[in-house]
């Protein structure tokens, strides 16, 4: 007779990948019990689960307090380029993301794009780059168009289905129309339009009409880095509470866990331990594990759990976006600092044209891709104070506002080659407030990168000045020291891909192309450790999607399906 279990599911980590899979599991009647390292800031775990009121527009709160954690001084992470640079560079704040009820999805300004059908299959599509590891998803468009439907459904995305001429075919419109539109926003996508560029209204998971009972946005301008006091975002709070609503789901906050536990032969996980706040150990035992902390601390719970897998991929093909900003000063005020942080998207840099393969020709390459490019403001008062002169001109400065009001940015997320020597793994000495150790970085840039960012400024830089910036500078993340990443920090994006790569073949990856661990029978990941590339899109609607994906088949729900509209 089996032993009887906690649950049927437990779900490490309450993230988009976390909350989702909560919420397809308990609708398909199963229990689950997800742990979250962090507090909870998000909503009450009691009926109504209504918001906790603990979120406010708090720049030193949330940018200098560590509000949604987490300390970097309690739980630090580590960067090293490479293994000529010692243990470690830099020992700290490394690419984190919220530690607490809601993961990622609680601070992120909620643009949610699909990603091409050629970001699915790069290597049949545009073939291979020297150096690194290009290879097709298990998956294409048209098998995940459902599940992006659905994701668009299930978080409440505004968006105009028309506005992008790069986008995929779509079997219907986004469930909101797009929101209002940033003053900022609207000269530069007039100044892109005049210079040949198709900008489009961001598809964004921010309410621009009341939705699933949450109100419209009201454009306070906190959105990027902070949660949302009203709701009005959708991401992680929909799928959470509805998890919650089913009765058949328990979310335990401040509870790290340690390891997963396998049976004997170590083919079968029987569930995790994790500590309290207190320090005191528990055990829950589970039919299912499911993974989902993040590209960076999936693996990291895996290397300490003895998981490294049959093809020891696990923490390999570390991958970010490789950010290029161009900054333009404005002898006018924007009001940048207000709206959703971004309402506006061009995805002209993603596009492979002549001009694009003859520069990548000069300089070593087949081709090169960029990403994504997001119109956005400035930073709030705070930020701005920070960098200003001090004394009397301090007091002028900010009146003016150079740094906030005056300023515009563009930001392309541009894509991050998969490079097997890019990785997490354990930092050798040094260790988290709970006595584990660190996870590390150890990261540097594909010529890719740099020769894209070196192409696409200087035009990025022309937009702005036609936008009427007048004065523009450009500038990168990672920063660069000639060709590599700079010394101090792998990036400063916060989309971290990678790490547990899906694949068809156990030998070239960790997962299959149903998330579940080639080593692990009943163990499934559903965060972006999954992602075989980084492409130039922000990944969040593409977790939700293939964990909505996952977990159907793991529930054995039917496949979602749908056809091109005629």
């Amino acid at each position: 007779m089996p032993e009887p279990r906690d649950c049927d599911a437990v779900v490490v980590g309450t993230g988009p990948a976390g909350a989702t899979a909560a919420d397809v599991l308990t609708g398909a009647g199963w229990s689950v019990i997800a742990l979250e390292k962090g507090r909870n800031h998000l909503l009450s775990l009691e009926a109504p689960f209504a918001g906790l009121g603990h979120v406010s527009n708090d720049e030193i709160k949330s940018l200098r307090r560590y509000f949604l954690g987490p300390d970097p001084f309690l739980e630090p992470r580590t960067y090293r380029r490479d293994e000529r640079d010692g243990d470690r560079l830099f020992a700290g704040e490394v690419n984190n993301l919220p530690s607490t009820v809601g993961g990622g999805g609680f601070h992120a300004d909620g643009k949610l794009p699909r990603l091409r059908a050629v970001d699915f299959k790069p290597y049949s599509s545009l073939g291979p780059i020297e150096g690194a590891d290009i290879v097709d998803w298990p998956v294409d468009y048209d098998e995940m168009e459902p599940y992006y439907a659905q994701a668009e459904r299930l978080v409440g995305v505004a968006g105009d289905a028309d506005a992008n001429p790069f986008a995929e075919w779509r079997s219907g419109p986004y469930p909101m129309p797009p929101g209002a539109d940033m003053f900022g926003a609207a000269l530069t996508t007039e100044a892109a339009t005049r210079l040949g560029y198709h900008p489009y209204r961001a598809p964004t998971g921010v309410n621009s009409v009341p939705y699933d009972g949450r109100p419209a946005c009201n454009n306070c301008g906190f959105c990027a880095y902070y949660g949302c006091p009203i709701e009005a975002k959708g991401d992680p709070i929909a799928p959470l509470r509805n998890a919650l609503r089913s009765g058949r789901c328990e979310i335990r906050a401040d509870s790290y866990v340690e390891r997963v536990l396998l049976d004997p032969a170590g083919k079968q996980a029987r569930g995790v331990r994790y500590r309290d706040l207190d320090g005191d150990a528990h055990e829950v035992s589970a039919r299912i594990v499911v993974v989902a902390g993040g590209a960076w601390e999936t693996p990291r719970l895996l290397l300490r759990s003895g998981l490294a897998n049959s093809s020891g991929l696990v923490g390999r093909y570390l991958m970010y976006h490789f950010q290029t900003f161009v900054i333009g000063r404005f002898p006018f005020r924007l009001h940048g600092h207000r709206g959703r942080s971004v309402t506006h998207l061009h995805d002209d840099h993603m596009i492979i044209d002549d001009d694009v393969r003859r520069f990548a020709r000069e300089h070593g390459l087949p081709y090169f891709r960029g990403g994504l490019t997001e119109h956005g403001g400035g930073g709030g008062p705070v930020m701005e104070g920070v960098y200003t002169s001090p004394g009397v001109a301090h007091t002028r400065e900010m009146l003016e506002s150079t740094m906030r009001d005056r300023m515009w940015a563009f930001t392309i997320q541009g894509e991050d080659l998969p490079q097997a020597t890019n990785r997490i793994d354990l930092d050798p000495s040094v260790r988290d407030v709970h006595g584990f150790p660190a996870g590390r970085a150890t990261y540097d840039v594909h010529p890719h990168e740099v020769v894209a960012s070196r192409y696409y400024a200087p035009r990025l830089v022309a937009v702005m000045r036609e936008a009427g910036a007048e004065s523009t500078f450009a500038a990168t993340s990672p920063p660069l020291e000639g060709d590599r990443a700079g010394r101090r920090s792998a990036s400063m994006s916060r989309h971290i891909m990678g790490t547990c790569r899906m694949g068809d073949d156990p030998a070239t990856s960790v997962v299959d192309r149903w998330q579940r661990f080639h080593d692990v029978e009943n163990m499934v990941c559903t965060d972006s450790s999954v992602f075989p590339t980084s492409t130039g899109y922000g990944p969040t609607l593409t977790i939700v999607a293939l964990a909505i994906r996952a977990c159907r088949d793991l529930a054995g729900l039917p496949k979602l399906t749908s056809s091109r509209p005629r």
